[in-house]
């Protein structure tokens, strides 16, 4: 399978309570809920799109227990994701979970990049890892994050945790597929590159000859 991250962001690189106001409020956060406002059609015809390539769900703990928490609580036939997100294979990497009540769970114990990385050889299309920054950033920065999608919102807000704060590595990646929805969310699609490349800038005539 491959490796898919999403997250969603601010402006300002904020990933934490995209939600709601009463998501995340670690650290003494309070500004959750930035996304909701920008929710349109056609993010959520492309988030449709994107969960229908999973084969399953990985997740950290904490981002597990949310969702083990609020997806089976949402009975609104219309919805566009409940019955997939209830009915896919959830993974977590976790070695203090001990209730893992949204079936089909299996527990991912011991180092997350062996866990992962022997997760990843099995046959499938897409392994998918939604919310979990602190684990997306960790799997980005040992190589096995194939596929990043960021739904970046337009707005700044100054505080909270950020995505890739302190990433272990440089990470190189190829936008493969961008577009802008009516209420202005930037949805950017990225391919992994490897190690990120590195130059020394020369002058616009020495840039244009190496292009």
């Amino acid at each position: 399978m491959k490796l898919a991250l999403t997250q969603f962001v601010t402006l300002d690189g904020v990933s934490q309570g995209p939600g709601s106001p009463t998501e995340d409020g670690s650290d003494g956060f309070t500004r959750g809920g930035w996304l909701v406002p920008h929710f349109d059609a056609q993010f959520v015809e492309r988030a449709s799109d994107w969960l229908d390539l999973a084969d399953g769900l990985l997740l950290g703990r904490r981002t597990y227990e949310a969702f083990a928490r609020d997806w089976p609580q949402i009975t609104d036939p219309d919805d566009p994701f409940t019955e997939r997100m209830n009915s896919l294979p959830k993974y977590v990497v976790s070695n203090t979970l001990t209730d893992a009540t949204w079936n089909p769970t299996t527990v991912l114990r011991g180092n997350p990049a062996d866990t992962v990385a022997a997760l990843k050889a099995r046959p499938g299309r897409e392994l998918q890892v939604h919310g979990s920054a602190r684990l997306g950033s960790a799997l980005l920065s040992a190589g096995l994050v194939d596929t990043l999608r960021l739904v970046v919102a337009p707005t700044v807000i100054g505080s909270g945790r950020r995505l890739f704060t302190h990433p272990t590595s440089a990470v190189g990646l190829r936008l493969v597929r961008h577009d802008v929805t009516a209420s202005g969310l930037l949805l950017l699609e990225y391919e992994t590159t490897g190690t990120a490349l590195v130059g020394t800038y020369e002058g616009v005539v020495a840039a244009v000859h190496a292009g």
